[in-house]
């Protein structure tokens, strides 16, 4: 074993002193800022992972929409040629609006998608029903999971929908309809589970007093990640819809990846808070040490030690701090993230609420350990407190050894 690596580890071993104090407490608070680090980051990464991926299977991929006017009339034959373009997974021509749906004294305003049954059922990719089928049969809706609780209503039951054209028409009276819950739907995102309904195509035109076409004609991928192929797909979509506006996923939820990129990044400015904390921490660790090293410190310069060899001492000292700091914060962050969901459903109990359901829209807390981030987050705790070793290791290196000896 390397005389300096000998000398830091006796040095590390547990007295009663100010030092031995001060080291636990630098390794805790690198422990602390490691674990701190990883599951910030772990979290975000999840929550974006299930944001997209929900994003992706609910919404449309890419979103056609009148340039001029308020709505396409062509539907069926444009979508009939953009099914032919290989990539393309569904096409929905859709009409969707806000309806209030009242059910025993209760009132919701969700938004109604009008699409072909079997076109809901590739467009809106929500699993199996929860209850009833996704049938669109006439004067039957569906509901998501959150819609159905919040009316206290379930499948088989009869609702009032009011519609834009049932509130707002003063020449003549239209009656609320009656429809009946045919099914209910479950994505597991709260912002979608409690605020859409369903029904056919013709119901919702209908509703809205229209004869004809469509507010927008909605477009399925087969990989919207991969963005040489999905490119490629807007492309030729552009070409055959030169008159209609192009949105895609990305575009039409910027704000929403903005903020969890900005959040993410604040990660970031954590670590950097957290290095400088273990810096100081370790550098007051090594400067308590080399005081009351000091006749040590002299002792080997009388017996030839070089600089090199006593500033190594103390920087393989400051190293070993981080190094178990960075173990015991990797552990943590393990045993925090293995054990998260249950943490969170204990604090629930105890009247503590951490990610509720009905603001981050999720059943359950997702995260993702992405090995780069770890790997950073490392790198970045031992070079600061490399940094902070050398300041110490450098004025020990420098004492006299005479006055080192006589202190």
């Amino acid at each position: 074993m390397p005389f300096p690596l000998f000398l830091a580890l006796k040095y590390l071993k547990p007295k009663r002193s100010v030092a031995s104090v001060i080291t636990l407490v630098s390794v805790l608070g690198v422990m602390l800022g490691i674990t701190a680090v990883v599951v910030v980051r772990g979290v975000m990464t999840g929550f974006g992972d299930v944001w997209e991926e929900k994003i992706l299977d609910f919404k449309p991929h890419v979103s056609l929409v009148p340039a001029y006017g308020n709505i396409v009339t062509n539907e069926n034959a444009l979508a009939a040629k953009m099914r032919e373009i290989p990539g393309v997974v569904s096409v929905t021509p859709e009409i969707d609006t806000r309806v209030l749906l009242s059910f025993r004294g209760r009132v919701l305003a969700p938004v109604i998608l009008g699409v072909d049954g079997e076109d809901f059922k590739k467009a809106y990719r929500v699993g199996a029903p929860v209850a009833g089928s996704f049938d669109l049969e006439p004067d039957t809706i569906i509901v998501g999971r959150h819609v159905a609780r919040q009316l206290g209503a379930w499948a088989g039951d009869e609702v009032t929908i009011y519609s834009p054209k049932t509130l707002a028409s003063k020449d003549e009276v239209y009656l609320p309809l009656k429809w009946k819950i045919g099914g209910v739907f479950s994505c597991g995102q709260y912002d979608y589970d409690s605020g859409y309904v369903a029904a056919s195509l013709d119901a919702v035109r209908d509703l809205m007093g229209m004869e004809r076409g469509v507010f927008a004609i909605h477009v399925k991928t087969a990989e919207p990640a991969n963005a040489k192929a999905f490119g490629r797909i807007c492309a030729e979509i552009r070409a055959l819809c030169p008159d209609l506006r192009q949105i895609t996923w990305q575009e039409a939820d910027r704000e929403l990846f903005a903020a969890l990129a900005v959040e993410k990044n604040m990660t970031a400015v954590l670590l950097l808070l957290i290095s400088l904390v273990a810096l100081f921490c370790v550098m007051n660790t090594l400067l308590v040490l080399t005081v009351q090293k000091t006749p040590e410190i002299g002792l080997l310069k009388a017996l030839g030690f070089t600089k090199r060899q006593i500033m190594a001492v103390f920087m393989t000292h400051g190293m070993i701090q981080c190094t178990l700091g960075i173990v015991l914060g990797l552990l943590a962050s393990w045993a925090i993230l293995d054990n998260l969901q249950s943490i969170v459903e204990g604090l629930s109990h105890m009247g503590v609420s951490v990610f509720p359901e009905s603001v981050y829209g999720l059943a359950r807390i997702p995260h993702r350990i992405v090995f780069s981030d770890v790997a950073w987050s490392v790198f970045i705790v031992y070079v600061f407190g490399l940094l902070a070793s050398m300041i110490p290791a450098a004025l020990a290196a420098l004492k006299d050894p005479v006055r080192a000896l006589n202190e």
